[in-house]
């Protein structure tokens, strides 16, 4: 019987640094956008496309190289992925114009959603079978850490050394990552049966996976459609300097790690049961902030609320959507972890244009709202998934 012994836990770390130095690469951008297109002589519009286009590739390509390369073993792909990864980073480094740093990040951000299925399906296929959200969450943990702490940095290494010298640096972590997973993870036995295209097709034809999927989507989307302004918001808003903004996402930071543990530990047992609660009260949290925020002092209280409840949800889809397929197509459990990322970015691209409107036409505060609602339609999809699951004796 599987444990979670000292060495398991040093693996799922070994995935969480990689996890950290992916993270960084996908969001670092955002803060480098005006400072990338001054330099490469283009708009902060096409410069936009360097995120919206990483967010594409992620969603395209990550299901498909999946099933593609379903019979290389895990350990071994995990590290090529990584060896890709620190390949597109070092080409994101050295780009001259446009045309190269975009080919870069679809490059980087391919091998970024390929990684995060495989090192899904590694890390619960690792722990026993009610541990499998807590070993996803501390996966994760290196993500949501990277939103918060390593985008900062990276954008003030950027801001002080050039955008490129950012990449160097994102290249570097994916080194130290190749080189932790080397020695930590152990070998992983493929499925039987590895997965191929044609699982794809069968997994987008479940209307089972496509409400789970469905429900990843919002569930990010509600997060992403405020976070995404969080800076602004707090700058103009709640009135904070800059220096000072810098310590708040630091707080903002722990929140979030907490959140995410606490979401591992509450999903082990049935991750949709847990997910209801998750996102009632994610809703009430966000519409919270619409009172919180403009009071500088109750914005503080808001930031922890905030961290605590957007990615609480993360290990609790991810381990949902393995269990899932796990049960109704067996030989496809890669690509339904592939095409649960694939939904992380759909959420994240959705909820950002959503709260994008809103700012432009609205104000910064009816992100909120925005993410409430759609909050709420993935706890009426939990409901949904929880009542299916008894009705048809899947937990």
């Amino acid at each position: 019987m599987k444990e979670m012994t000292t060495k398991v836990y040093i693996a799922l770390f070994a995935l969480a640094v990689s996890a950290f130095a992916i993270g960084t690469t996908e969001f670092v951008i955002v803060g480098l956008l005006q400072t990338v297109a001054d330099d490469l002589s283009i708009s902060v519009t096409k410069a936009g496309t360097l995120i919206s286009g990483y967010a594409i590739a992620i969603a395209v390509g990550t299901p498909i190289v999946t099933a593609l390369t379903g019979r290389i073993p895990k350990k071994g792909f995990l590290l090529i992925l990584m060896s890709v990864f620190i390949i597109g980073n070092v080409l994101s480094a050295l780009s001259a114009t446009y045309e190269v740093l975009l080919a870069s990040r679809v490059i980087t951000a391919i091998a970024h959603g390929v990684f995060f299925a495989i090192a899904a399906t590694v890390a619960t296929d690792s722990v026993p079978e009610n541990k499998k959200a807590s070993a996803i969450s501390i996966m994760f943990t290196g993500l949501t850490v990277a939103t918060i702490a390593g985008v900062p940095l990276g954008t003030y290494i950027g801001q002080s050394l050039g955008w490129r010298a950012t990449f160097a640096v994102v290249a570097g972590l994916g080194f130290v990552a190749l080189i932790v997973t080397m020695l930590a993870v152990e070998k992983v036995e493929n499925q039987s049966a590895p997965p191929t295209l044609k699982n794809v097709g069968e997994l987008i034809k479940n209307k089972r996976i496509l409400l789970a999927l469905l429900m990843t989507a919002l569930g990010f989307g509600g997060t992403f459609s405020l976070f995404t302004y969080l800076d602004p918001i707090l700058r103009e808003v709640s009135g904070y300097s800059s220096k000072t903004i810098t310590l708040l996402l630091l707080i903002y930071g722990v929140a979030v790690a907490i959140g995410n543990i606490v979401g591992g530990k509450i999903a082990n047992q049935h991750p949709v049961r847990a997910l209801r609660v998750v996102f009632v009260l994610q809703g009430i949290v966000l519409l919270l902030e619409m009172i919180l925020l403009p009071s500088k002092k109750l914005s503080i209280v808001g930031i922890v609320l905030m961290g605590l409840f957007a990615f609480m949800m993360s290990p609790g889809v991810q381990a949902y959507i393995l269990t899932l397929a796990e049960k109704l197509v067996p030989s496809a459990k890669d690509i339904a972890s592939a095409l649960n990322i694939s939904a992380f970015n759909v959420g994240i691209a959705s909820g950002s244009a959503l709260g994008g409107l809103a700012v432009t036409h609205l104000t910064y505060l009816d992100t909120a709202w925005i993410g409430a609602i759609m909050a709420a339609f993935a706890f009426i999809l939990a409901v949904v998934n929880y009542k299916l699951d008894k009705k048809q004796h899947l937990f």
